[in-house]
């Protein structure tokens, strides 16, 4: 979970907390075998460094946590956990055997939550500081790993397996899952960034200061409570327990789930990454393409300032503004014919590249048209470069 959903404390409770007890209730009730949880690495991590962890590590206490998110999913594992063994409702001999999973950071084609909000932020110009140092570490898991580690720990709950005498080997156990690969995320994410062709963070920002800045980020939304399901609304560019994932070193073992499940992963990290930049080339090349948010604000308020220079009585800050257009324009009449003739050429350049893109992108040609109406040549470019991309 990432953005606004984890500041929503009733919605994260109602899923996590209220959600598994439904599922327990469930299989208590139709006699169900087996449940496998997916956890998290917050249920032990809350900003301290951990090297090399295992599950021996104690929970981090509920009442530190910096956000809903890792707070519930803590709750949830241990009740989970605490009903494996619980006989069912019919009273027939059968036990719920349960266990809980604990991945690491996801990636992979089809992953929803971590690297579409990362190359979001990336293709708006907002990925611009790294946070930490460089040798801070974290785990990754890839998605196919993950997918292995389930299916191994639904099997470890059998128990009919001819041979095995007592409770299965998994019920009741945790097993922390990664690809095995602790690496800095700005390292692990370069190659992504790079190969769509967004910038990547060069400067430094100290942990410290970045959780002042996420802090700060966290209570005005958290002003803005009611309206955090609103489309209108933006995720947060960061939050303080995504400033602990990425700026403070920890990483785990998965030792447990090889010896107890057979556990190892069967897609290396550069394999995970390769599949991983051609699932998103492939995608980039059918959404929308465009500048960055500075290009947006830069062009709009440009556009703005020159209509109200143009045409609006000078109020305020437009009198000055209508001084240094008067001192590089010369006249009232030559600044109204420079609005003219802008919005004539982003009239024209959006007629363009709605007919443009009807060949080359038909999917999104209304987005084309819109998004160029607004920028002109600083989205029309976007577009040529597709098409010479598509006639290559």
């Amino acid at each position: 979970m990432s953005g606004k959903e984890m500041l929503q404390a009733g919605r994260v409770d109602a899923v996590n907390i209220n959600g598994t007890c439904n599922i327990l209730d469930v299989c208590h009730e139709y006699g169900i075998k087996r449940l496998v949880y997916v956890s998290t690495y917050n249920v032990v991590f809350g900003g301290k460094e951990i090297i090399s962890g295992n599950e021996s590590l104690t929970y981090f206490p509920i009442d530190e946590h910096v956000d809903p998110y890792g707070r519930s999913k803590s709750i949830a594992e241990q009740l989970v956990l605490k009903s494996n063994g619980r006989v069912a409702k019919k009273k027939d001999g059968t036990l719920l055997y349960t266990c809980a999973i604990r991945p690491a950071a996801i990636y992979g084609p089809g992953e929803e939550r971590h690297l579409p909000r990362i190359i979001s932020l990336a293709k708006m110009g907002l990925c611009t500081f790294k946070i930490g140092k460089a040798n801070v570490k974290t785990d990754w898991v890839y998605i196919d790993n993950l997918v292995l580690a389930l299916l191994l720990a639904s099997m470890g709950l059998l128990d009919d397996i001819p041979g095995t005498e007592g409770k299965p080997v998994a019920a009741g156990q945790s097993y922390f899952i990664s690809d095995g690969s602790p690496i800095n995320t700005f390292e692990f994410l370069t190659p992504l960034l790079e190969s769509l062709e967004y910038d990547t963070p060069k400067n430094t920002m100290e942990v410290h200061r970045a959780l002042f800045l996420a802090h700060m980020i966290s209570f005005f939304y958290l002003m803005l409570y009611p309206f955090l399901n609103r489309w209108w609304l933006p995720p947060p560019f960061i939050l303080p327990a995504e400033v602990y994932k990425v700026g403070v070193t920890h990483y785990f073992s998965f030792l447990k789930a090889k010896q107890e499940l057979g556990y190892a992963p069967i897609v290396s990290p550069r394999e995970g990454m390769s599949r991983t930049i051609s699932y998103w080339k492939d995608k980039r090349s059918k959404d929308l393409e465009g500048p960055t948010i500075f290009t947006w604000i830069l062009v709009v308020a440009g556009m703005v300032t020159n209509f109200c220079v143009a045409f609006l009585p000078c109020y305020g800050p437009l009198a000055w503004l209508k001084s240094i257009s008067l001192f590089i324009f010369r006249s009232v009449s030559t600044i109204r014919l420079v609005f003219i003739l802008a919005v004539a050429a982003h009239v024209g350049e959006a007629v363009y590249a709605w007919s443009l893109s009807r060949r080359v992108d038909p999917a999104n040609s209304g987005g084309w048209f819109w998004q160029t109406l607004c920028l002109g040549i600083f989205s029309l470019r976007f577009l040529l470069k597709r098409a010479r991309r598509n006639s290559s």
